[in-house]
């Protein structure tokens, strides 16, 4: 676990995946998708994996769902998910981070429709930060590097100068691709993750030290 990612570097803006980066939705989320799959009549076990990181409508497309009930089926899925928030969590020190962050310089970056993304961090107790991008604002899901394209520019920032903290590999090619610094959350990896990208495990250990004109360098926690 790599506890100083960046020694000395410091970033215009961060980005932040939410679920599998900022909390824990895996539970809620596998339990409304696998009784989703049954009723596709899909192999729950192998399809499980493919979700993570994920808009709905490509994880559907994928699997074949015809195009004149795609809307449907998206729209019941993600209200499911709205409904079923049992066991959801912060990522460890997740809160305490995000609220020593200069608020005009960080955002959310996810795949969950808005409504669902403000549903889970009120559950997990996160803050709603002022930008939020969401699977609805983007023509291209992860992972194309549209949502962290936009994100940056939303900032006002370059995308070079940003962090990009992400878990799921789909989000990490989005991250790749964008061109952003990425950093690794590993809290809900049950394996070994194979990445080039330093990792940490949660957020107690990390704190931000703020310059003057706004950039922002990860040290070490008190």
């Amino acid at each position: 676990m790599t506890q100083h990612p960046f020694p000395g570097r410091r970033f215009a803006g961060f980005l932040f995946d939410m679920d599998g980066t900022i909390l824990n939705s895996i539970v809620a989320a596998e339990r409304v998708w696998g009784a989703w799959a049954r009723r596709q009549g899909l192999d729950v076990d192998s399809f499980l994996p493919t979700i993570h990181g994920m808009r709905a409508v490509e994880t559907m497309r994928r699997v074949g769902v015809p195009e004149d009930v795609l809307e449907a089926e998206i729209a019941a899925l993600v209200q499911a998910e709205i409904d079923d928030v049992e066991g959801i969590v912060e990522i460890a020190g997740a809160a305490i981070f995000l609220k020593s962050l200069p608020p005009e310089r960080w955002a959310i970056v996810t795949s969950a429709p808005r409504a669902l993304a403000e549903r889970r961090l009120a559950v997990a107790g996160l803050p709603v930060p002022a930008l939020m991008v969401t699977g609805e604002d983007v023509a291209n899901g992860k992972p194309a590097p549209d949502c962290f394209l936009l994100g940056a520019e939303r900032l006002g920032q370059s995308i070079q100068d940003c962090l990009i903290f992400e878990d799921a590999p789909a989000g990490i090619r989005a991250a790749e691709a964008a061109g952003g610094a990425v950093l690794v959350i590993d809290a809900t990896h049950g394996h070994p993750m194979d990445t080039p990208h330093p990792r940490v495990s949660g957020y107690e250990a990390l704190a931000v030290s703020t310059a003057p004109d706004g950039t922002m360098e990860i040290v070490a926690a008190d």
